[in-house]
């Protein structure tokens, strides 16, 4: 029997912490999004525009479908917007085109920690795919060797690393979403106010989803430990 203390319960309250979040998220994008934008922009001239004023011609903006699946692909240079977010002319979607496009800008300016997060990506990749079975093998095998576990903590702890790095990554890109279509008289202030809103609420599940991949590191870590309490 492994003593894994409070650890338990730190993942039980992350995982209702992340469930609220992304209901509010939800909640908080299907509101905002019912209230038109005085300029009259959709979420794909906003897109092209902020690109433009920021010297950035080689991105192109597309459709993706899916709802909250908007992304910036460094590899094809897209900005990927939701059809919600494509062709609306909401606060929500102002939000969601300007961070996207943080993005874009922060790839144009070899922004540091995007940089560092996208060299993470090839080997999280590759180590996503076994890592599970690994972690696995080593909690039935602990008994007889600690090695299988051990590399699977060494493994998990870049998916660690990954999500905290993400971090300064998606906030940077909301500030600098934020401070564009401010200065640029995309929103009204009562409409910046909204479009803040909303991202922090996007921002707050990267937190929630760091912190829960630490509570799990530390979870493993804890049964690793535990090997010589037995």
């Amino acid at each position: 029997m492994y003593s894994t203390g409070p650890l338990y319960l730190i993942l039980i309250l992350a995982t209702v912490a992340g469930m609220i979040i992304q209901w509010r998220l939800r909640s908080k994008f299907t509101q905002y999004s019912q209230i038109g934008l005085q300029s009259g922009l959709s979420g794909k001239q906003i897109a092209e525009l902020m690109l433009a004023d920021h010297g950035i011609t080689d991105v192109r903006v597309i459709s993706t479908e899916g709802r909250l699946t908007d992304h910036y692909n460094p590899a094809d240079k897209t900005v990927n917007l939701s059809e919600e977010v494509y062709a609306a002319r909401s606060a929500s979607a102002a939000a969601v085109a300007a961070h996207e496009c943080g993005h874009a800008v922060q790839h144009a300016t070899a922004y540091a920690a995007l940089q560092f997060r996208s060299a993470m990506v090839p080997a999280l990749s590759a180590v996503s795919r076994f890592m599970p079975l690994v972690l696995l093998a080593g909690v039935i095998l602990l008994r007889t060797t600690p090695i299988p576990l051990g590399v699977g903590i060494v493994l998990f702890s870049l998916t660690t690393l990954f999500s905290f790095v993400t971090l300064p990554v998606e906030f940077d890109a909301s500030k600098r979403a934020l401070a564009w279509i401010d200065k640029r008289g995309i929103v009204t202030p009562q409409e910046h106010s909204m479009a803040k809103d909303a991202l922090w609420w996007a921002a707050m599940t990267y937190v929630v989803a760091a912190l829960s991949s630490l509570a799990t590191l530390l979870y493993y870590v804890s049964i690793f430990g535990s090997r010589d309490r037995r």
